[in-house]
């Protein structure tokens, strides 16, 4: 009974993916509790994580809520995928003195 965490993980993320032979899940218990460690396929990551990262709150409180009923404390982390790259921060954005200059100009 004590891994019912993550076969709650494991089912929710599947029904989420395309790719749901990539999903691994690797559960560590601590003085802090439950620790799932979360791997997907770099193409279903935004569908894991969800706009705004709605997606993966949802599945953090849905895991609370079964770490409850086990007496557990169940925290999420989701791995970068192999080869993904984070979103370049301000893509396409321009620098500050480009943008001053348009303003002036």
């Amino acid at each position: 009974m004590a891994e019912q965490d993550a076969a709650f993980l494991e089912h929710v993320v599947k029904s989420l993916v395309d790719v749901p032979d990539a999903v691994k899940i690797k559960r560590t218990v601590d003085e802090m509790g439950v620790l799932l460690t979360l791997d997907v396929s770099p193409e279903d990551m935004g569908k894991v994580i969800g706009r705004s990262g709605n997606t993966a709150k949802a599945i953090r409180t849905l895991l609370r809520v079964v770490g409850m009923k086990n007496n557990a404390r169940v925290n999420l982390k989701i791995n970068e995928p192999e080869g993904g790259s984070p979103r370049p921060v301000g893509a396409g954005a321009q620098s500050v003195d480009d943008a001053i200059a348009e303003l002036k100009g």
